[in-house]
């Protein structure tokens, strides 16, 4: 029995779900290679490149934490305990699920590595409990880099959500969302279906995930926000939104340094090798896209108000990170500079249209940052690609890739907003979404989780109150 051997080649013909386009390379082997002994003797680079990978996948990790901090900063103390519950247990959550389910739907039918032979355009149907075939060091290796990117898009919603939604309701998304939403959208994307082979430009590319991760997990995000309704207080009578400050700005900058620095590995690591030297451009246009949206959100914020808001500042980063995600290793870096200044005005007008139009409360202003970020990062890819990485968009007078990447803004806005407004509805009939008006009051930590996170505090304000 044949297996496969993945090599990245910078000129694809088949789509990693990673934005990357990839040849297969077919090495004679005798069945999966578990110990990785064949692998290494048939491809002696193999080594350096594993472990740039799952050094990679270390860093995406990591970012769990900073998404735990940024988004408990940003919300009020009483719920802290429930957001760190729900932050923790989304990793947990959706390795079972991306174990079981989405790993064989994302990527069966893409030969990417073995065990991954049975699938569609539509749909894979290979490598369920990484077992028979899919027990090889390659497929497990693609396997951990993928599932530190599941886990991202699910914990998104962590923070849209934030202060009045059920642990239970909660933990019953985050599987699903692992399980099948986020995997099948993946799979058109980046296991060779039906999105990543469109014949205008190079078929759909979103190298590091700005669709596949980013607006997956703030479109989903948004439905759920908007089903389980605003927290109390958030909008006066005449539909005004109250501002509902967070707690903890150490926490809120702390988590956005580890993001910043986990995003490296999520963008860099992408290449799945480091003997492409091509992580020197994605990490420069990472870092030069980050900071032109903090910068950009200063000066915005010091025009509009005369003073430097920190807050802004921080998902002003978050959203430059987010926009070059997708673009990362097809742009020059003076476009990663335009695309983090512009992604800043997009998550800007997008935070505003949820807030002031839709009604829509979002604690941690997740859907510009994510949601709109994202959706600008894939419309990046066709106005900036400049051909150096196989990929050419307006810059270079190239139009049909412009095409595809808006041909996938429409599909991720449908399957995203779609698919999270009926799994969240149905979570609402059933086991109920919205924590009681009593515990919103005063704190789900307490109702939920027996425990508070500063309780000595609490005992302070309670006797200064007697």
């Amino acid at each position: 029995m044949s297996r496969y051997v993945l090599r990245v080649r910078r000129l694809p013909a088949v789509a990693l779900g990673l934005g990357l386009a990839l040849t297969a390379s077919i090495v004679a082997a005798e069945g999966p290679d578990p110990i990785g002994a064949a692998t290494i003797a048939a491809t002696p680079e193999a080594g350096v490149n594993f472990a740039w990978t799952l050094i990679a996948g270390f860093l995406v990790f990591f970012m769990q934490l900073g998404f735990v901090l940024l988004g408990a900063g940003l919300i009020r103390s009483k719920n802290t305990v429930n957001y760190l519950t729900k932050s923790f247990l989304d990793f947990a959550m959706c390795a079972l699920a991306f174990w079981a389910f989405g790993f064989a739907l994302m990527f069966g039918g893409s030969a990417l590595a073995s065990g991954l032979d049975a699938g569609n355009a539509l749909l894979g149907f290979s490598g369920f409990l990484l077992s028979g075939a899919a027990y090889d060091v390659t497929t497990m290796e693609l396997w951990y880099f993928q599932v530190v990117f599941a886990a991202t898009a699910a914990t998104i919603v962590a923070g849209m959500m934030a202060e009045r939604t059920k642990i239970t309701a909660y933990l019953a998304y985050s599987f699903l969302v692992s399980a099948l939403i986020y995997p099948i959208y993946g799979h058109w994307v980046w296991g060779g279906g039906w999105l990543a082979t469109l014949p205008f430009g190079a078929g759909v590319k979103d190298f590091a995930g700005s669709g596949v991760v980013h607006a997956i997990g703030g479109l989903v995000g948004l439905a759920g926000a908007a089903l389980v309704g605003p927290r109390i207080g958030k909008f006066k009578a005449d539909g005004t939104p109250n501002v509902i400050p967070g707690h903890n700005m150490m926490y809120v900058v702390a988590g956005t340094f580890i993001l910043f620095f986990g995003w490296f590995g999520f963008n860099a690591g992408s290449t799945l090798m480091a003997t492409d030297l091509r992580i020197a451009a994605i990490v420069v246009n990472t870092f030069l896209a980050g900071s032109a949206g903090a910068v950009a959100a200063v000066y915005y914020s010091l025009t509009t108000t005369g003073k430097a808001d920190l807050a802004l500042a921080c998902n002003g980063s978050l959203a430059g990170l987010v926009g070059i995600t997708a673009p990362c290793a097809y742009v020059a870096p003076w476009a990663a500079v335009v695309i983090g200044v512009v992604a800043f005005f997009v998550m800007l007008a997008t935070n505003s249209f949820v807030e002031r139009t839709l009604k829509i409360d979002d604690p941690v202003g997740a859907a510009g940052v994510h949601a709109g970020g994202g959706l600008w990062g894939l419309l990046a890819v066709g106005i900036f690609a400049d051909g150096t990485y196989g990929v050419s968009g307006l810059v270079v007078g190239q139009m049909g890739q412009l095409l595809a990447q808006a041909i996938d803004v429409a599909v991720v806005l449908a399957w995203g907003l779609g698919t999270g407004l009926a799994l969240f509805g149905l979570l609402k009939v059933t086991m109920g979404l919205r924590a009681s008006r009593e515990e919103e009051l005063t704190g789900l930590d307490i109702p939920e989780h027996g425990t508070e996170a500063y309780p000595e505090a609490e005992k302070a304000v309670a006797g200064a109150t007697v």
